[in-house]
Formats: structure tokens, sequence, C-alpha cells
């Protein structure tokens, strides 16, 4: 970080307000991703006549892990060509002028290549926006500012709050507000309508972002990091030490656990959306919940537990024994994933999985309940990651392990959809007992390891 550049910004003991522009900028970007998420998956499996794409449950659930799954790759070439030729504020702009056009294509087309070409541009634009307005939030404050962990927290919650949003506005106006019936009886949904919205939310978090920018972020983001990149890179070609070569590894086997735990965890917007639709009672004192309000259930428990959670660690890292190790919690947090399945078989014991012909619904607490041990899941085992590989990771290839962990996501997000394509043909029972148990048995596995991996990552006492 440049000094100079800091100091265009007043320093003192609040947070600049810088911070809440890049909250409320996150924010929509967040309602943008997050709304997709909700409705893709019915929007392509709703027939053709009613507002819908029409297409089978499998390649459905099968477009919705390469959706997600590219997300999370495209980061790491957006995040290289801001490093050394656009700059951070520029980036996020494009990201999200190119969100808002992938949007507002799907908007105008309902066809199949109009999503795609819709799709493409979301990815595109995440790949600018998400690595870099991350990096921007700690451009604002010296390297060593205790004020730092703080503003991370504060702008996990603008994340959150767009996540929470989102389902609920774009399930209301696809399923309520914009939901017709036609003359001959069928039903109409207004998905269009949705993706209109999170087009208009990102135009104005733009708009704010661009007017806003030069008085509260002064000159921070403006250049490029490629001349700190190269200082950065001097001693690249000096090899790795024995000790930073196990830091690396160790690395590597978790970033293989993390694979498997978000391939499960991203059952969420695909088989359980599906299952959730035609096999869970959504009828509460004579209103139907929209499916796609479930997906709020997950940022909702986030927003009320991490402050929980967060407050049990910083008790525990002042009691004699010390904070629960990393691989731990890790371990912990594949468990959880597991136990969440293990919940939801009763309820498909008691529907079967054959949607052509349900006979009896499940209570709807049984999905909520799953949510609840797979958010507990999430916070044991995704900031805990992240902070390891920024604790652990050796200086010349901290960037390049990181996007190795953000790959794996990636990489997760693909099998996630190839998964619960599965269920179409071997039913919601056999593929949610396998992805649970396998879950558990991992997280044991994790747990066993777990001292190795510490001694492995160890560099004086931390971890």
């Amino acid at each position: 970080m440049n000094s100079s550049q800091l100091d265009t910004l007043p320093q003192g003991k609040k947070h600049p307000k810088g911070l809440y522009l890049l909250f409320f900028t996150e924010l929509w970007e967040r309602y943008s991703y997050y709304g997709m998420r909700a409705l893709l998956v019915l929007y392509l499996t709703t027939a053709y006549i009613s507002g819908g794409l029409g297409v089978d449950s499998a390649k459905a659930l099968s477009i919705y892990g390469m959706y997600t799954g590219s997300v999370y790759f495209t980061p790491i070439i957006g995040g290289w060509l801001t490093d050394r030729y656009i700059g951070l504020r520029r980036a996020i702009t494009i990201g999200g002028i190119t969100m808002a056009c992938g949007d507002f294509s799907i908007f105008l087309t309902h066809s199949q290549t109009g999503l795609f070409f819709g799709l493409a541009l979301l990815v595109i634009g995440n790949g600018f926006f998400k690595p870099n307005i991350s990096t921007l939030v700690g451009e604002l404050y010296p390297r060593n500012d205790k004020r730092k962990d703080a503003a991370f927290t504060i702008f996990y919650m603008g994340i959150n709050l767009g996540a929470f949003f989102a389902p609920l506005i774009a399930g209301f106006l696809a399923e309520d507000l914009f939901l017709n019936t036609m003359a001959d009886g069928s039903m109409h949904y207004g998905f269009k309508w949705a993706f209109l919205a999170s087009s208009i939310g990102m135009v104005i978090g733009q708009i704010i972002f661009s007017t806003l920018s030069k008085r509260y972020l002064g000159l921070v983001g403006l250049k490029p990091n490629k001349a700190l990149a190269e200082e950065a890179n001097a001693n690249v070609n000096v090899p790795l030490s024995k000790k930073e070569k196990q830091r690396t590894t160790a690395i590597l086997i978790l970033a293989c656990f993390v694979v498997f735990f978000w391939a499960g965890f991203e059952q969420a917007g695909s088989s359980f959306t599906l299952y959730t639709k035609n096999f869970i009672d959504r009828d509460v004192f004579g209103y139907t919940i929209p499916v796609a309000w479930f997906q709020s259930v997950n940022p909702l428990f986030i927003i009320i537990l991490a402050p929980i959670l967060s407050s049990v660690w910083l008790k525990l890292s002042h009691s004699k024994r010390g904070d629960i190790n990393m691989t731990t919690k890790m371990a912990f947090g594949m468990i959880l994933l597991g136990l969440g399945f293990m919940v939801l078989i009763p309820a498909v014991l008691q529907t079967g999985s054959d949607e052509q012909n349900v006979v009896v619904k499940a209570n709807l607490l049984f999905i909520i309940f799953t949510y609840l041990l797979h958010t507990l899941g999430e916070l044991f085992l995704s900031p805990v990651g992240l902070s390891l590989v920024s604790k652990v990771a050796p200086v010349k290839i901290a960037s390049l392990l990181m996007g190795v962990w953000m790959a794996a996501i990636g990489v997760a997000s693909l099998l996630a959809g190839q998964l619960a394509s599965l269920t179409a043909t071997l039913g919601y029972l056999e593929i949610f007992a396998v992805i649970g148990a396998t879950a558990i048995i991992l997280g044991l596995i994790l747990l066993t390891i777990s001292k190795k991996l510490v001694n492995m990552m160890k560099e004086e006492n931390t971890v």
C-alpha cells in the first residue's frame, strides 16, 4: 500500500467512511449473486409457457453447478489483471457494470442462449469484482491497524445482508407479485422481473460507488499494484525451505477436504431447492412460502450465529487450554455438514423421491434444521480456512495458494452440480445418505490427522 495514497484518508479511532461505501457496493453484488442462486434451478426447470425454460432437472442442476463453480475461477484471472494493469477501483466498476448487463440480458431474453450469455457476463464480471473489493477494504487501513479485523466483520455483514434479502425479494417477485394465473388455469411466474431487479440494484450500487469513491476513498485503489507485486516477488526464484514446503503441503491436503465440504454445502441451491419445491410442506397459516425464500435461511443463521461463535473463540483463546486449533474446527465443520444431511433422511423416507407421485410432504422444520447444521459447519470451516491460508502460506506463493483455495471451492461447485443431477436417477435418499456419511467419515479422518497437520504448519508456535 502506498503511504501517500493512505494519507489522503483521515485516520482515527473510527472506521473510514469508505468502508461503508464498500459495504453498500458489496451488498448489491451479493444481492445479484444470491438472487440468481435462489432462482436459477427454478427458472430452468419451470415450463416454458409458465415463464421458465423447461429444462429437465439433471441438466438444470449441471448448469447450476457450472455457474456457481465458474464464479470461483475467474477471480484468479481478474485479480491478476487488476494487480498489473487495471487498479482496484476501475476493476470493481468494470465488474459491476458487466454483472448488471448480465442480469439485464437474461431479463430481455427468454431463451437458453440468452441465459447462457447472461451467466457468462455474470461470471466475467464477478472475476473483476469479487477479489478486488475485499482487497480494497484492507487497503483503507495501515498494515497493522487493529481496526482491520473489525472492518472485515462489518464488511462480512454486508455480504450476508445481501445474501439474506436477495432470495426473499427475488422469490417474492417471481413467485408472488408477478405470478399470474392464465386463462387455461396454468401459472406464469415472473422470473424475468427478479432478474431486472438484480440489474437495477447493481446499477444503483455502481452509481453510488463511482459518485462517492473520490470523496471517501481518496487515491486508494486507483493505481495498479504492479510495482509492489514485482517488489514482493523479488526473491521468487529462491526455493522454498523444508518448513515452507510442509506448510504448503498441509494447505493442499486441507483443500481436498474443502472440496467435498462445499460440494455438499452447495446442494442448498440445487437438490435442496428441488426437494423443497416438491416434497416440503411450505404452507404456513394459509400462505405458501416461496421456494426461493429458503435460500435466506443460511445467511440469517450466519448473521445470528457468527457473533456468538466469534465470542466463543475469543473466550477460549483467553482460557488456560487455549482456542481449538484450526484443523480441528474444520473437522467439526465437516461432521456438522454430514449431520445436516442425516436430518433429511427421515423426511425422504416419508416422502419418497417420485416427483410425479407425491403422497405426503415433509414438515419444513426438516429443511430448516438441515440449514442450521450446515451454517454451523460453514462457520467452523470457511472463515477459519481463509484465515489459515493467510497465516500459513509462504509469503512468496501466498497469492497463488489463496487462488488454489478459491479454485477448490470452484471445483466443489462443479462437483455439487453433478451430485445433485444424480438425484434425478438415483433418488434423494441415496444421494443425501452418501454425501452425509462421506462428510462425517472425512471429518473423523481430518480429526485423526489434525495434530500432524498442525505440526506441519507450525511456525514459531502459531496456528
